[in-house]
């Protein structure tokens, strides 16, 4: 069972990319409704246009056919930054930008200028649910594993408490132990605060576990398995 309100918040219109040089499709054209609160998993081999379609709903690409909506209003209504907070990517390939993990997590959120009571609400609570150590809070990108430092990029992904949250592979690096404390978590939240969850991963296992519905990009086409 999925908590999600019958409500898109997204809403994909035939949008589709393709390379401006070299014409080489790298998002078939794409027909989706996002509903508020739902669990969606993303899958396909290599090449079907998963991490395209994360970057085109995060507007770090645009759709060269078709339209994408939130909240029934084009993604180019909103101001980028405004946008980026709603709708929260987090790459497949983690980035500290070269900050201590302490000061990666309230990056985004210094940005926003945020009062700083709201600023460590927010970060304690990252510890908190996080399991996130003393030891690693001064800590540098060098001086992590890659998987700490993805485990690190999605809590900060999550400290922006977006409406969306976009995820790329996000277990890629994460040991057992730790995709399943991710799983757990984004259930909660996701029952808490009807947080949209969209996954891009391709161990099936885990958006089984998310309970999330499917969507096949293979081959060019789209199934949705339901």
């Amino acid at each position: 069972m999925t908590s999600e309100s019958r409500d898109p918040i997204l809403k994909l219109e035939q949008a589709g990319l393709s390379d401006s040089r070299s014409g080489e499709t790298l998002l078939p054209p794409l027909s989706l409704a996002i509903n508020r609160g739902e669990r969606l998993g993303i899958y396909g081999p290599s090449g079907s246009g998963k991490t395209s379609l994360l970057r085109l709903l995060n507007r770090l690409g645009e759709p060269s056919q078709g339209a994408i909506l939130y909240q029934g209003q084009p993604l180019e209504a909103y101001p980028i930054a405004q946008l980026r907070r709603r709708i929260a990517l987090v790459p497949q390939e983690p980035k500290l930008l070269g900050l201590t993990v302490a000061e990666t997590l309230i990056y985004p959120l210094t940005l926003q200028k945020l009062p700083s009571a709201e600023i460590q609400r927010r970060r304690d609570w990252a510890y908190q649910v996080g399991a996130i150590p003393e030891s690693w809070r001064q800590r540098r990108e060098w001086q992590l594993s890659l998987g700490q430092r993805q485990w690190v990029t999605i809590l900060r992904g999550l400290l922006l408490e977006p409406d969306i949250l976009l995820l790329d592979e996000p277990t890629s690096a994460l040991d057992p132990e730790r995709c399943q404390a991710l799983i757990d978590l984004l259930l909660a939240l996701n029952a808490q605060t009807q947080l949209t969850i969209v996954m891009v991963n391709h161990q099936r296992q885990w958006l089984t576990a998310l309970d999330s519905r499917l969507v096949n990009l293979g081959k060019g086409e789209t199934e949705d398995s339901g």
